[in-house]
This record gives structure tokens, sequence and C-alpha cells, in this order.
């Protein structure tokens, strides 16, 4: 799902809500997620997950053209980790998928 199809979602869901006002609603919610994780702090969405910040300790990693070694400085990328409820439901409706598709290969 591309940032497009979240905006239609929600613009579908609410009839109320006009196509520029669920874009406008899309785009204030990553901002402030965006600038949450930028200042240092987690975001929990309960039922959903958590995103948080993880150090990345410095390194030596390789050139693989030349096979020289490179130091490869630390670094902070953000991380998510589903929570219980969004893990089930993948779980779920993955295990469903897969039996659908079993059943239609073998008939």
């Amino acid at each position: 799902m591309t940032r497009s199809d979240l905006v239609e979602e929600l613009a579908n869901r609410f009839a109320q809500l006009t196509h520029r006002d669920a874009e406008f609603a899309v785009k204030a919610i990553l901002d402030a997620m965006n600038d949450a994780l930028v200042r240092g702090h987690r975001i929990e969405i309960r039922g959903f997950g958590s995103f948080s910040i993880n150090r990345r300790p410095p390194r030596i990693g390789r050139n693989p053209r030349s096979g020289e070694s490179v130091a490869i400085p630390e670094k902070r990328v953000p991380h998510f980790k589903p929570g219980k409820a969004l893990r089930e439901a993948v779980d779920e409706r993955t295990a469903a998928m897969d039996l659908t598709v079993a059943v239609k290969a073998k008939g």
C-alpha cells in the first residue's frame, strides 16, 4: 500500500472527508511520526506496533570492488516492531490464503 492508496482508502471510508482533507490528514500523521522519531522518541500504536530508533555502532567494512577496508560510521536507523494483534492477524490471513492456494492447485 502506498501513501496515495492510504489517502484513497481514508477518503472512501469517511464520506465527509474530501480527498484533499484525507491527504492532509495522512500527511499530518506521517509528519508527526517523522518528527517524533527525529527527536529520538518512541511511537507506540496499540494493536499495530511500535517505531523506535536503533543505533548501529561503527564498524569496519570492505569495499566489494577493491577489497579495501573501509570505516563505516555509527548510524541511527528507524525500527518497526509489529504488535501482537498485527502479527496474529497477518499470520491468520496468510495461513488462510496459503490454504486457498493449495486447494486451488489440487482441484
